[in-house]
């Protein structure tokens, strides 16, 4: 930077005086860019104004402050080695999970906020809805259109955010470059702070769940476990899963023989967690690589109560294709909600109220067949922006009471995006442990649920319409969902529902 160049740090929406205002990244990439040419994109608009005598530093919320640079850089003989520990084996008693008090643990987080803690979530919510829409679609190419995809960008980001805690360089320049955080030069106030990122997911999480209060009644919960399973022996820095807490409060550390029975491990794996957490998870782990000695899991349950929403008597026909139905429970809404229909690209939208700040996105194909083509022009980077077209109308909305199950290997999504060893044998995980870790599936699990709350009426409802201009609305074919938090503009869950009665 030339000598007399001042610097400014601003929010990248906020306008400057005689200057348009700066587009945040996700609205500046176009839609077929690939995630390479996106981090480009964002180290680009990171440094638009330096010739106008103006820098932006758009991440200066996530990277390391000064005074945190000065502790980090001190000479190594100053600073004693991390502690360690070795993982029980994975036979010893474990706790159930206790989704309500985790719920409650979230909502307390997100009472006292301060302003810059609510920018910092709105930061991470824009990365990780860049990223969601990006790995969906990497998930989505390996599933037919006959089954199911269900993904959440929060565990996704918080998931690679950990292993980016436990990553030495150039390891850590790489996953903090995926983040789409680029390090604009070697500076340590341009390195991103992992533990910032992870504390602005837990906001996220927070906002999600926060209606109400920590002691009220729960209508929406989310709840995140994360396992860590290691080879017997293996030796784990207290550090790194302590710094785990934020994205998942619940994190258990177990030992178990990965190499000589690969099948029996993965077997005592899921009976492990399901015995720990009480959920079906679908698409359990198979598979285990023998030369492994780290396996990180993210389990993601999530249960939503609709408002208002009442559960149709019997089983209603859903047509998984133009022949082909099953027989599934139906919930019926009447109220007035959001509504977009758009001809031109052949869909509608219609927004139901999960709580105050969340809202759930039902989007359809006006013809089944159109699903793909659907799910592509919808599930991209200017998705908040098109939901902008919504308009309230008087509907009366039918659609299957929902559980859907999803698994899938991180490693695999980054082998599509051409980075199969981000994580691979030459990853430098050193502040996870001292020994050379060969990490092997990294485990995304999500279980959805949404049911009728049948006590409450919807929040956006007027007294219930009827007549000729109530707008039949009836998903009993296959449709695009997601749940957005409004607060942070994270969306937490993207999904085709193809069957509602198969796991994805």
């Amino acid at each position: 930077m030339a000598r007399g160049h001042s610097i400014i740090l601003f929010h990248p929406s906020q306008n400057i005086s005689g200057s348009a205002e700066v587009s945040t990244p996700s609205e500046m990439a176009p839609a077929g860019l690939s995630l390479g040419a996106s981090v480009l994109c964002l180290l680009a608009w990171a440094r638009l104004a330096t010739a106008d005598r103006v820098y932006i530093h758009p991440f200066h919320l996530l990277v390391y402050s000064k005074s945190s640079c000065d502790q980090l850089e001190k000479p190594r003989a100053e600073s004693p080695p991390d502690p360690t520990f070795t993982p029980v084996p994975i036979q010893a008693k474990s706790s159930a999970v206790d989704e309500q008090a985790l719920r409650e643990q979230l909502v307390r987080a997100t009472q006292q906020l301060e302003a810059e803690e609510r920018l910092r979530a709105v930061k991470v919510g824009v990365l990780l809805n860049f990223m969601g829409f990006h790995m969906y679609k990497m998930l989505s190419e390996t599933r037919s259109a006959a089954s199911g995809a269900v993904l959440s960008p929060v565990a996704l980001f918080g998931t690679l955010t950990s292993f980016y805690l436990g990553a030495l360089d150039p390891t850590a320049s790489r996953l903090q470059a995926f983040l789409g955080v680029p390090g604009e030069d070697q500076g340590c106030t341009s390195r991103l702070d992992g533990h910032k990122v992870l504390s602005a997911l837990q906001t996220i999480q927070g906002l999600l769940v926060a209606q109400g209060g920590a002691g009220s009644r729960a209508r929406l919960l989310l709840s995140t476990v994360v396992g860590l399973f290691t080879a017997p022996g293996l030796r784990l820095k207290q550090p790194f899963v302590q710094g785990l807490s934020s994205i998942s409060p619940v994190t258990l550390s177990r030992s178990l023989d990965l190499s000589t029975d690969p099948d029996l491990a993965a077997e005592k794996i899921n009976r492990f967690m399901q015995a720990v957490t009480g959920w079906e998870m679908g698409r359990p782990l198979t598979g285990v690589n023998p030369d492994s000695t780290l396996l990180f899991n993210t389990y993601v349950h999530f249960q939503g109560k609709m408002k208002g929403f009442s559960l149709l008597p019997g089983l209603q026909e859903f047509w998984v294709d133009n022949t082909t139905s099953v027989s599934v429970p139906m919930l019926l809404g009447i109220g007035t909600f959001h509504y977009w229909s758009d001809t031109q690209n052949n869909l509608s939208v219609t927004r139901v109220p999960l709580s105050a700040n969340a809202c759930l996105l039902l989007i359809q194909p006006h013809r089944a067949p159109d699903l793909r083509q659907v799910e592509a022009l919808t599930f991209q980077h200017n998705f908040l922006t098109r939901m902008k077209n919504l308009s309230p109308r008087a509907i009366r909305l039918t659609m299957p009471q929902l559980t859907l199950k999803g698994s899938y290997d991180l490693q695999d999504l980054l082998a599509q995006t051409k980075l199969p060893a981000l994580l691979g044998a030459e990853a430098n995980l050193g502040k996870i442990s001292d020994a050379n870790l060969r990490v092997g599936k990294v485990l995304n699990s999500v279980l959805f649920e949404l049911k009728a709350d049948e006590g409450e009426q919807p929040t956006e409802s007027a007294p219930q319409p009827a007549g000729p201009e109530v707008l039949e609305v009836t998903l009993n074919s296959p449709f695009l969902l997601a749940v957005l938090e409004r607060d942070s503009a994270a969306l937490h869950f993207l999904g085709r529902v193809s069957n509602p009665l198969s796991a994805a």
